[in-house]
């Protein structure tokens, strides 16, 4: 336990007594040290949290005097304030403008007799803190201990139910998009509410940090786990003391081990479904009902879909034949992170890459309905990607084929190209003169131009439209809270005087937007996102 002002006032050697009647929650401040000064400003000399002694040399002695001082011990940090008293020493009692200064200040101030030693007192504190510091080491080895046996147990939940049992902290393990693994509390199914922010923070940054906050009086903490990888994150629900502090690096480990031998594990699962992909692709013309049956049998239940292509690493820096192990090696591993985040896990690596390179292709088939950029973004960020038109499950192979079309236009713009059904807005963009393309733009997005923060607005307001209005997914990837992309869009909209739910309003500002991107310049099939969808009221 803490070391308190009062466990040293029940030492009977030390024989300290308080000066005035000391409020109960006053004497319950910690110590942290014991040190002596008889400096008139020993403020600067404290870090907080200490017992300072003094024999009062150079104490003033009048009232306003006093209470400087014990403004400047106070606003140093310290716990209390001891005086010695004695023969031969200064006072053989507390001064009473002392007494009133300390009392008025809220700062305890105690008497040390004659026959007890300055060293004495600090020599108590010290013992203290060092029983305290055993005690903590005590308890971490043990929480450790009870981790490690869990660890040779099946799964996660015996290694987070024994932490939460020793440390009274909540804790759950989360996979790469959030989704609850395991829980050391049967009653939580899901993660709270507000730590979803969080996790996208940490999930975003990869193995590179962690993240905690405080959340309607909550504390929340985020920790990446995995070796190479990102293979999951660990929720930490409370504030965990000192020792159990010191076994967090601990249980991330376990933990991480455990996604480890849980990747390598599925691997025949990954295997059977890139097989079954592999089977949906070779037909040429496959059944409606065949394919279809084929997706539901992985829990792909979309009406339709869309195929997706990942060029995963430049084959041209994998000529020889260990870069080209690597690059294979890579490519397995992107892969099996995408498996993990796509529902129905339908995603294989061909054998090449463009031009014959080793490093190969990542072909998969996803719902209509799936993000995939931020799933790119998470799990293949800065690399190639192509994105085909939705489709019925039997013509998926023409999906796929379009996106293995957008890799060079996704190369080339440094951000994935999906392929659109329309394309009225290319020929439009296409079609314009530079000049007066851009002047048009300056024209509608000229307020925003002006503004303090106007390339963020205007950043914020081409997320939004090219997701078709969606808060959530924009907030995604911008990396912020919808509520700042709500506040970000409001302030655009006063400022050029549109409406986001006027047709004519949106689409002045979409088209805009994307002759600012450079979207008069780009070349190409099937690079260009569609015209801006139609309008909702903003917040619905």
């Amino acid at each position: 336990m803490p070391l308190r002002i009062s466990d040293l006032l029940a030492r009977s050697d030390l024989a300290l007594s308080v000066t005035y009647d000391v409020p109960p929650r006053l004497l319950d401040r910690t110590i942290e040290a014991a040190t002596v000064s008889d400096l008139p400003v020993p403020g600067k000399w404290l870090q907080g949290g200490e017992l300072l002694m003094t024999i009062g040399l150079l104490l003033p002695s009048d009232p306003a005097a006093c209470r400087a001082y014990v403004r400047e011990v106070t606003e140093g940090g310290a716990a209390c304030l001891a005086l010695g008293l004695g023969q031969g020493l200064p006072y053989q009692e507390a001064p009473a403008p002392l007494v009133a200064a300390a009392e008025e200040a809220g700062l305890p101030l105690l008497t040390v007799p004659d026959e007890v030693p300055f060293i004495a007192v600090t020599k108590a504190v010290f013992d203290a803190r060092a029983d305290e510091q055993r005690e903590v080491l005590h308890r971490a080895f043990a929480t450790q201990r009870r981790l490690t046996a869990a660890a040779a147990g099946d799964g996660l939940r015996p290694m987070l139910a024994e932490w939460t049992a020793a440390t009274g902290v909540g804790a759950a393990v989360l996979d790469p998009l959030g989704r609850l693994l395991a829980t050391g509390d049967h009653a939580q199914h899901t993660p709270p509410p507000q730590a979803r922010d969080l996790v996208e923070r940490v999930a975003a940054r990869g193995l590179r940090g962690s993240a905690s906050s405080t959340a309607g009086g909550q504390q929340l903490e985020v920790q990446p786990l995995g070796a190479r990888r990102l293979r999951g994150l660990l929720l930490l629900t409370g504030r965990p003391d000192d020792a159990a502090r010191s076994v967090v690096p601990g249980l991330v480990s376990l933990l991480s081990l455990e996604l480890e031998r849980r990747h390598l594990r599925d691997e025949p699962e990954r295997r059977r479904r890139s097989a079954l992909l592999s089977e949906l692709l070779a037909a040429e013309d496959p059944a409606a009902d065949r394919a279809r049956d084929m997706l539901h049998s992985v829990g792909l239940t979309a009406e339709r879909v869309r195929g997706v292509v990942v060029e995963p690493e430049d084959g041209r820096q994998a000529a020889d034949g260990a870069a080209g192990e690597a690059a294979a090696a890579a490519a397995q591993e992107m892969a099996a992170d995408l498996a993990l985040a796509i529902p129905g896990g339908l995603v294989r690596v061909t054998g090449t890459g463009p031009g014959g390179t080793p490093g190969g292709l990542i072909e998969a088939v996803v719902g209509e309905d799936l993000d995939v950029r931020d799933v790119l973004a998470r799990f293949a960020p800065h690399r190639p990607a192509g994105i085909g038109p939705a489709t019925a499950p039997e013509a998926v192979r023409v999906s796929l084929r379009q996106a293995a079309g957008l890799l060079a236009v996704s190369r080339s713009a440094g951000e994935p190209a999906e392929a659109r059904q329309s394309q009225a807005s290319r020929l439009l963009l296409d079609l314009g003169d530079r000049r007066t393309l851009h002047g048009y733009a300056d024209s509608v997005l000229g307020p925003l131009d002006l503004a303090d923060n106007g390339e963020e607005l205007i950043a914020t307001l081409a997320a939004w439209l090219e997701t078709g209005g969606a808060w959530d997914a924009t907030s995604r990837r911008l990396g912020v809270h919808r509520h700042t992309v709500r506040n970000r869009l409001d302030k655009a909209m006063d400022l050029t005087g549109r409406r986001l739910d006027d047709p004519d309003d949106r689409f002045d500002l979409w088209l805009a937007t994307r002759i600012r991107r450079g979207g008069a310049a780009t070349t190409g099939t099937g690079g260009r996102p569609a015209p801006p969808p139609p309008p909702t009221r903003p917040g619905r």
